[in-house]
């Protein structure tokens, strides 16, 4: 329940936009990063690959930890 998966997208040190698997889409920080955020959102199978990395790569490893 407490793990998150989060990818965050920079451009010269900025974070542009921002996946998180707790609210299940992207979240754009610049204006650049708002129209990415719109275009990764608006491919469902894309963000369903995103969700199953909480599972593969997080849940996975947490027993390591």
């Amino acid at each position: 329940k407490d793990i998150e998966y989060i990818s965050s997208y920079h451009y010269n040190l900025d974070e542009i936009t921002r996946f998180s698997s707790s609210l299940g889409k992207f979240v754009g920080y610049t204006e650049f990063g708002v129209k990415q955020a719109d275009y990764f959102n608006s491919d469902a199978s894309y963000l369903a690959g995103l969700r199953a990395q909480k599972e593969t790569v997080c849940k996975h490893n947490i027993d390591i930890w």
